[in-house]
C-alpha cells in the first residue's frame, strides 16, 4: 500500500534546477537501497528535490510513509508518528506483542496518555517492529519533511528505529532546516538518527545562470539580464527568494532604473523586519549605513559617525542579521536580502542620509563619488563631474560596469546645456555596459537616447550600440541600418562606423563573404580620411579575417596593415581586433604553440580592463588551441569556462555552444557534446547566422562521428559543405571538418565521394600550405584504400601521417591516426595491439577515444581479449547479448562497484550507468544488479 502519500506518476528530476550532481548523488545512494538526509537554509528547495526523488522511487516501494511538519504542531506529542503509521497501524498491530501493540495504539489515538516516560520501551519496540514487519512484505520508503519541526516524541522514536534497520529494506528520505555554512555540523544531530552510512546532502545556492532558468520556467520570462543579475545577488541564489523577488517585479508597473534597489516584497521584509524591531533605533541606522556601503567596516561606520558602532553591530549578530566572523574586518549581513529590506525600508531622506555620511568617510573615490550622488538631488554640474572623473577610474581599473552605473548617476545630475551633456554620458555609460556584457542594459540606453537625440552623431553612436548588443543575432536589428546610414548622411567618420557594421551584415544575415571583405575595405578608406584610427583598425583586422577564409593572397598583407603603428590600445586586445585577426591566421596555419602565446596575452589584458566579450571570445579560441594540441583536459576546461561565461552574460553562446561541443567529444561527454551542438545549430539556424551555423553543423557532425552514428555525421557535414561553398570558405583549416566526412563516407560505403572529398580537400590545402590539413586527408585516405582492399599501401600512408601529425604537435590527430592504424592491422596476419593508441589518447586525456578503443580491444578473439581482462568471467553464452559497454558496466555491477564508481572508471556520466544497466536488465529478464551477480556467478567456469 502506499499510506496516505500521493506523488506524480511519472518522475520529476526536471523540476530540480541547479542542484543536478547532488540529486544524481541522492538517487544513486536511494537505488542502491541507502537513506538520505538533505538539508539547507529555508528556501533552497529541499522540498522540492524530496518530491522529485520520491516521484522516481515510490513506484520501487511497496510502502509509502510520509510525515511533513510544522512549527505550529511541533508541540503535540506522537503527532509525526501517527502521521508515518496512522493508515498503516492496523495492518501491523496484529504482529506486535500486546505490550507494544498496546503502547502504540494509545500513541496513535491520543487515549490512554501514553508517554516516553512510561511506555518508552515499548513503544520504541513497536516502531522498530512495525516498520520490519511492513519491510517484511516489500520495500519501505519513508519520507519526513521538515525535521526540525519534529515533535520530540516522534523525532525519538523515529531515530531510534533508523539505527536499527540494517539488512532491512527500509529507505528514509528526510530534509531538515540548517543555518550554518557548508562547513558547518548543524545537521550532525539529524545524521546520527538516521539509518547508518545515510548520506548527507547540503543544497548550495543557485548560480546566476540557474536562477534566471529558474524564473523563465515560472513564467518570468521579460526580466532583463542585469534585472536577473540583481534578483541573484539579493536573494544570494535562494531559489525561494529569487522567485518571489521576481514576483514583485512582474507585478510592479515601473521596473527599478539602473542603479536603484528591487523592491523587496512583504513575504520576504517580514522575515527581517520583526527582528529588526528588536534593535534600538540607533542601532537600525548604523545598519541602514553598512547596507549602503560597498564594502562596510566598523573603521567606516566610525567615520560616518557611527559612534557606538561595535556595540550596535553586536547585537544585530546576536539576532542574526549579521554573520559572526572572527578577525573580519568587513560587516557581512546574514543574506543579501537582509541589507536589501533595510535599504528598501527606508525613506527617501534616511538613505540620503546614510549616504552623506558615506561620501565624506568611504576612502576610495569611486564610492566617494557614488555616495555623493546618491545623497544629492536634481541635476548639479560639480557632482556630475566627480562621477565621471570615477567612471574614467573604474574603466581604467577594469570595472566598466561599474563605470556604467556610475555614468547613468553622471547623467541624472548633468544639466542639460553642459560638455559632456545628459546623452553623451548615456552613451558611454551604454558602451561601458556592453564592455561589460551587460548588452540588454546597453541596448535599454541606446533606446532611450533615440527617443530624443537630435545630433547625427549621438544618434549612430546609440544606433552602432543597438546593433553591438544584438550580438549574433544581427538580423533583429536589420531596420536600423537604413536608419543609421540617414542619420550618417555624408560625414565619413560617421559613414565609416555604419559600414563596419555593415560589414558584418554581410557576413552573418546575407553570408556573402566577399561583400563583407569590400564593405570592410570601404569602411577602412573612410575612417582613414576622418582620422579615426580605431575605427580603421577594427574594419581593417575583419577585412584580414574574411581574407584568411577565402584564402585570399593579400591577408597576410592586410593583417600587417592592421599590426602597424599608431595602435588604440583597447583595439589592440579587442576580439575584433588585429591581434585576434593575426590569432586565427596563426592557428590556421599549425603555429599552435605562438597562438598560445598571443591568446594568453591577449586573456591576461580583456580580463584586466574587464571586457567581457573577448574575455569569452579569448577563451574560447585558447581552448581551440588546446583543442588542437590535443591538450584535451585543458581545452575542456577552458571551453567549459568560456560556456558558463557566455551563459551568464547572454554573450555568444552559441559559438561557445559549439567549441564547448568539440571539447566535450573530445575529452569529456559525447551525449553532452550532441547536446551542444544542436543547441549551436538551433541557435545559429534561430539567429539567421550562416556563418556560424556552418561551424555548429561541423561540430555535430563531430559529436556524431565520436558517437559512432556515421549516417547522420554525413547528413550534418554535407550541409557544412554546401554551406561553405555558398559562404565562399576556401580555407580547410576554418572548420577542419572534411577529415570527418570522408572517414563517415568510408564507415557507410561511399569511397568514392569520400575520395572526391579528400582529392577536393587537398587541392585547396597544397595552395594555402596547411600542412597538418594534408596529413588529416592522408589519414582518411589510407581508410579509403583499405576500404578497396590495399592493406599493406593504407598501412604505410596511415604510417607517415602519424609521425607527421605527432610533429606538427596535433597530438589528438596523432592518436587516432595511430587508432586507424591498429584497426587495418587486425585485418591483416601478424600481431595486433592498441597498446599505442591507447597510450596516445591518455596523453591527450581524450576519454571518449578511450573509450572507443576499449570498445575495439573487446571485439578482438577471445585469446587477446582474455589476455586483457576485459571478460572477468562474463563470457557465458547468455552474457554475450549484451553489448560492450553493458558488458562492461555488468563486469563492474559483478565486482561490487557502485554506479558513481562505475561511472568514473568507464568515464560516463552516472546517468548513462544508470540507463545502461536499464537495458542489461530487459535483455537478461532480470531485476536488480544482485541478480547480475548470481547470474554471472552462476556461469562461471568451474
Amino acid at each position: 500500500m502506499r499510506g496516505d502519500f500521493k506523488e506524480p506518476a511519472r518522475p520529476r528530476p526536471d523540476l530540480v534546477i541547479g542542484q543536478e550532481e547532488l540529486f544524481a548523488g541522492a538517487r544513486e545512494q536511494l537505488s542502491g537501497g541507502g537513506s538520505v538526509l538533505v538539508h539547507g537554509p529555508a528556501g533552497i528547495g529541499k522540498s522540492t528535490v524530496l518530491r522529485a526523488l520520491v516521484a522516481e522511487y515510490t513506484e520501487s516501494a511497496r510502502t509509502v510513509l510520509r510525515c511533513s511538519a510544522t512549527e505550529s504542531e511541533s508541540h503535540l506529542p506522537f503527532l509525526a508518528l501517527a502521521d508515518l503509521l496512522g493508515l498503516v497501524a492496523d495492518e501491523v498491530s496484529e504482529r506486535l506483542p500486546g505490550p507494544q501493540r498496546t503502547a502504540l495504539e494509545s500513541a496513535l489515538t491520543g487515549r490512554g496518555e501514553s508517554t516516553l516516560q512510561r511506555d518508552g520501551l515499548a513503544l520504541r519496540l513497536a516502531v522498530l517492529s512495525a516498520f520490519r514487519a511492513l519491510a517484511a512484505r516489500g520495500p519501505v520508503l519513508i519520507v519526513a519533511d521538515d525535521l526540525q519541526w519534529l515533535d520530540p516524541a516522534s523525532a525519538e522514536l523515529l531515530g531510534f528505529a533508523a539505527r536499527r534497520l540494517g539488512g532491512m529494506p527500509v529507505r528514509m528520505l528526510c530534509a531538515v532546516r540548517t543555518e550554518t555554512e557548508p562547513q558547518g555540523q548543524q545537521h550532525d544531530r539529524y545524521l546520527r538518527a538516521s539509518p547508518p552510512d545515510t548520506l548527507a546532502v547540503r543544497l548550495s545556492p543557485l548560480s546566476r545562470a540557474h536562477v534566471a532558468e529558474l524564473l523563465g520556467r515560472r513564467g518570468y520570462t521579460g526580466l532583463s539580464r542585469s534585472i536577473v543579475r540583481d534578483i541573484h545577488r539579493t536573494s544570494g541564489g535562494n531559489p525561494l527568494f529569487a522567485l518571489e523577488l521576481g514576483r514583485a517585479l512582474a507585478e510592479s508597473p515601473t521596473p527599478p532604473s539602473p542603479g536603484e534597489p528591487l523592491p523587496v516584497p512583504t513575504s520576504l521584509s517580514a522575515l527581517v523586519l520583526n527582528r529588526l524591531e528588536m534593535l534600538s533605533l540607533e542601532a537600525r541606522r548604523t545598519l541602514l549605513v553598512a547596507s549602503a556601503g560597498a564594502r562596510p567596516t566598523v573603521a567606516l561606520l566610525h567615520a560616518a559617525g557611527r559612534e557606538n558602532a561595535e556595540a550596535e553591530t553586536a547585537s544585530a549578530a546576536a539576532l542574526g542579521l549579521l554573520a559572526t566572523e572572527r578577525e573580519a574586518p568587513v560587516i557581512r549581513f546574514a543574506h543579501p536580502l537582509v541589507s536589501a529590506a533595510l535599504y528598501a525600508e527606508a525613506s527617501p531622506q534616511e538613505r540620503r542620509a546614510a549616504h552623506a555620511a558615506l561620501s565624506t568617510a568611504a576612502s576610495d573615490p569611486i564610492e566617494r563619488a557614488r555616495h555623493l550622488a546618491l545623497a544629492a538631488t536634481g541635476t548639479d554640474p560639480g557632482v556630475a563631474a566627480r562621477l565621471g572623473e570615477a567612471a574614467a577610474v573604474a574603466r581604467d581599473r577594469g570595472a566598466p560596469s561599474i563605470a556604467a552605473g556610475l555614468g547613468l548617476l553622471a547623467a541624472r545630475h548633468t544639466p542639460p546645456d553642459t560638455v559632456p551633456g545628459p546623452d553623451e554620458r548615456r552613451l558611454q555609460a551604454a558602451e561601458d555596459a556592453l564592455t561589460a556584457g551587460e548588452t540588454d542594459l546597453a541596448r535599454d540606453i541606446a533606446r532611450q537616447v533615440l527617443t530624443r537625440a537630435t545630433a547625427p552623431a549621438d544618434r549612430v553612436r546609440a544606433w552602432m550600440i543597438v546593433i553591438d548588443a544584438a550580438g549574433q543575432a544581427m538580423a533583429e536589428v536589420d531596420a536600423v541600418f537604413p536608419q543609421a546610414l540617414a542619420d550618417a548622411g555624408e560625414d565619413p567618420r560617421l559613414l565609416a562606423v555604419v559600414r563596419y557594421q555593415l560589414a558584418w551584415r554581410a557576413l552573418l544575415v546575407e553570408g556573402e563573404m566577399s561583400k563583407a571583405r569590400e564593405e570592410a575595405a570601404c569602411a577602412a578608406g573612410l575612417a582613414a580620411r576622418a582620422g579615426d584610427r580605431p575605427t580603421e583598425l577594427l574594419a581593417l583586422a575583419f577585412q584580414a579575417q574574411m581574407e584568411t577564409l577565402m584564402g585570399h593572397p593579400g591577408a597576410p598583407g592586410t593583417i600587417q596593415r592592421a599590426m602597424r603603428e599608431p595602435q588604440d590600445p583597447r583595439v589592440a586586445c579587442d576580439h575584433n581586433g588585429a591581434g585576434a585577426a593575426r590569432v586565427r591566421w596563426l592557428i590556421m596555419g599549425d603555429q599552435l604553440a605562438e597562438a598560445r602565446t598571443t591568446l594568453t596575452a591577449l586573456l591576461r589584458e580583456v580580463r584586466r580592463r574587464g571586457m567581457v566579450e573577448s574575455e569569452v571570445h579569448f577563451l574560447r579560441a585558447l581552448a581551440e588551441t588546446e583543442l588542437r594540441s590535443g591538450h584535451c583536459g585543458r581545452a575542456l576546461d577552458l571551453a567549459r569556462e568560456s560556456l558558463r561565461l557566455a551563459r551568464d552574460t547572454g554573450i555568444g553562446e552559441a559559438a561557445t555552444a559549439m567549441l564547448t561541443s568539440l571539447a566535450e567529444a573530445a575529452g569529456g561527454d559525447v551525449d553532452r557534446a550532441l547536446t551542444l551542438a544542436q543547441e549551436a545549430v538551433d541557435r545559429a539556424e534561430e539567429d539567421g547566422d550562416l556563418m556560424y551555423l556552418s561551424r555548429a553543423l561541423g561540430a555535430l557532425g563531430h559529436a556524431q562521428l565520436v558517437a559512432g552514428d556515421a549516417p547522420a555525421t554525413v547528413q550534418s557535414l554535407r550541409r557544412v559543405r554546401e554551406l561553405e561553398e555558398g559562404l565562399g570558405v576556401v580555407d580547410p583549416a576554418r572548420g577542419r571538418w572534411h577529415g570527418d566526412l570522408a572517414e563517415a563516407l568510408v564507415r557507410i560505403g561511399e569511397q568514392a565521394e569520400a575520395q572526391d572529398v579528400i582529392d577536393e580537400t587537398r587541392h585547396r590545402a597544397l595552395r594555402l600550405g596547411r600542412e597538418s590539413v594534408l596529413a588529416v586527408l592522408d589519414r582518411v585516405e589510407a581508410l579509403v584504400r583499405a576500404a578497396r582492399g590495399e592493406q599493406v599501401a593504407a598501412i604505410r600512408q596511415l604510417t607517415a601521417a602519424q609521425d607527421r601529425l605527432g610533429k606538427l604537435g596535433y597530438g589528438l590527430e596523432e592518436a587516432r591516426a595511430a587508432y586507424a592504424l591498429a584497426g587495418l592491422r587486425t585485418l591483416t596476419p601478424g600481431p595486433t595491439s592498441y597498446e599505442e593508441a591507447t597510450r596516445l589518447f591518455r596523453r591527450c586525456r581524450a576519454l571518449p577515444w578511450l573509450r572507443q578503443v576499449e570498445v575495439a580491444a573487446a571485439a578482438l578473439p577471445a585469446p587477446a581479449l582474455l589476455a586483457s581482462g576485459d571478460l572477468d568471467g562474463l563470457a557465458s553464452a547468455t552474457l554475450d547479448s549484451l553489448a560492450a559497454t553493458e558488458r562492461q558496466v555488468a563486469s563492474l555491477v559483478m565486482e561490487g562497484a557502485t554506479n558513481r564508481e562505475i561511472a568514473a572508471r568507464l568515464f560516463i556520466s552516472v546517468k548513462t550507468v544508470e540507463a545502461t544497466l536499464t537495458r542489461v536488465y530487459r535483455k537478461l529478464g532480470i531485476r536488480s544488479r544482485v541478480d547480475i551477480v548470481r547470474l554471472a556467478v552462476g556461469h562461471r567456469p568451474g
